[in-house]
């Protein structure tokens, strides 16, 4: 008996992952036993992805013994299960989140305690998304594709490496006729469709570079134009929150960016990011994640939940005490009444609200409810964003409100995808370009090691 590997699994966990997973496996539970059985599922299921993701799929097994194949079909029936159910994918109770969150809070009485559980919980994260150490800053080499003037902002394709090798690409949105040092914005578009040539999301970048920010959005790896590498990896993560970091240095590497001003913000999956980057780098002066902090959510995708970034032998954290991480720069959490975010202003905010006390700054941290909206970036979502960035990044609110006080996002020419590609059939990837996962990881580690050498050297210096 024959089995083609690379038709089956794709069939098999495509077609039928979303409804075998939800509906014989619980989505809310406290059992340690089954969080436990979980965990060693979603261990067995990284391996085969990262291994396909890293190998290919084998074009053909033979099996000559029917024991052999009920093995196999066990093993695709546990890896169709674990394609929606995963320990950190997976809802816990809102009464567990709340727990969770008392635990955490017992370790910590004063400022000195939180910063000491704040540093070990950053440098956690870090280990789990496997940059620790961060790679060695690498030319980011900027490919600039021609300006298109619109009505009060430009649009520019523009792609850099993160790695060398790996590119991140994405679209400069830039404020026309406002003169002097720009705020910088950085906008994840998260798992909606079309990712950053979504209409809503060129609506949100075009409107804040109107505001007098210089935005840039980009692609989620194994999304848009980023095809170097999949997205359904654990590896996704880690170059996620790197390109994120790298976003930075782009940004500030431009004469018009204030390096002081650099904001954050995105919806979902690009909520994850949001926090993830406000939490880590520092340069972040102001956050809004929007519907995605929670304390009973980890987050449904591998970029998000497929490394140890939550839990490990040395740490156990969540969403909301990550959020709070950036405290005491100024935060925004945008919820809404239809998704795990229906809890913020009782749950969340109170507790990251506790934390920024120790610094003085409750009025630093805000949150936008929205308790008959759904899981989205709207127009009503936007608007909140706008005024707080507005307040904190110094930007012209008015530039973009109505004499009765309404936000005005008329005037916006939507791009389609074609225009707003950085790399064509006539102008594609450079040569040197990593070809996949392993190219890109080696690129990785190569940078990594360079920063343990100049380390070790400067050690020996002192």
């Amino acid at each position: 008996m024959s089995i083609d590997f690379k038709r089956l699994t794709p069939s098999l966990c495509g077609k039928y992952s979303q409804r075998v997973g939800s509906s014989i496996m619980p989505r809310e539970t406290d059992d340690f036993a089954y969080k436990g059985l979980c965990i060693l599922v979603k261990m067995f299921k990284n391996c085969i992805s990262d291994f396909v993701s890293l190998f290919g799929y084998p074009k053909m097994v033979r099996i000559n013994s029917l024991p052999a194949f009920i093995a196999l079909f066990l093993i695709f029936v546990v890896a169709i299960v674990a394609e929606e159910v995963e320990p950190h994918s997976l809802h816990v109770s809102k009464a567990q989140g709340q727990r969770d969150l008392a635990a955490y809070a017992k370790t910590y009485s004063n400022l000195s305690q939180w910063q000491a559980r704040a540093k070990h919980l950053k440098q956690s994260i870090l280990r789990g998304a496997n940059l620790d150490p961060l790679p060695a800053p690498s030319p980011l080499r900027p490919i600039f594709g021609p300006q298109r003037e619109y009505h009060g902002y430009t649009v520019q394709n523009v792609a850099f490496e993160s790695v060398p090798g790996f590119f991140v690409t994405g679209n400069l949105y830039m404020p026309r006729e406002k003169t002097g040092k720009h705020a910088g914005i950085l906008c994840p578009h998260g798992h909606f469709a079309d990712g950053r040539f979504r209409a809503a999301h060129q609506i949100r970048c075009a409107t804040l570079a109107r505001m007098g920010a210089v935005v840039f959005a980009y692609d989620m790896v194994g999304r848009g134009e980023s095809t170097q590498m999949g997205h359904q990896q654990s590896a996704a993560l880690t170059m996620q929150i790197l390109n994120s970091m790298r976003a930075i240095d782009f940004l500030c590497s431009l004469p018009s960016v204030d390096a002081e001003r650099i904001g954050v913000t995105g919806a979902s999956g690009g909520g994850t990011q949001t926090f993830l980057l406000a939490a880590l780098d520092e340069r972040v002066a102001a956050s809004a994640p929007v519907v995605m902090v929670a304390a009973n959510y980890y987050g449904g995708c591998k970029c998000e939940s497929g490394l140890p970034i939550h839990k490990s032998p040395e740490h156990n954290t969540n969403n909301a005490e990550i959020a709070a991480l950036c405290a005491p720069r100024p935060l925004l959490l945008v919820s809404c009444g239809a998704d795990w975010t229906q809890h913020t202003p009782n749950i969340e905010m109170p507790y990251i609200r506790s934390i920024f006390k120790f610094y003085n700054e409750e009025q630093a941290v805000e949150n936008a409810h929205f308790p008959k909206q759904h899981h989205d970036y709207n127009h009503t979502k936007r608007a909140a964003v706008y005024a707080f960035f507005a307040e904190h990044l110094k930007l012209d609110h008015a530039a973009v409100t109505t004499a009765d006080g309404a936000i005005d996002e008329s005037d916006i020419l939507i791009e389609t995808p074609e225009v707003l590609k950085v790399f064509t059939d006539t102008n594609p990837r450079p040569a040197h370009a990593a070809a996949d996962t392993r190219a890109v990881l080696r690129s990785l580690k190569k940078m990594q090691d360079r920063n343990r050498k100049e380390g070790s050297v400067k050690k020996s210096a002192s």
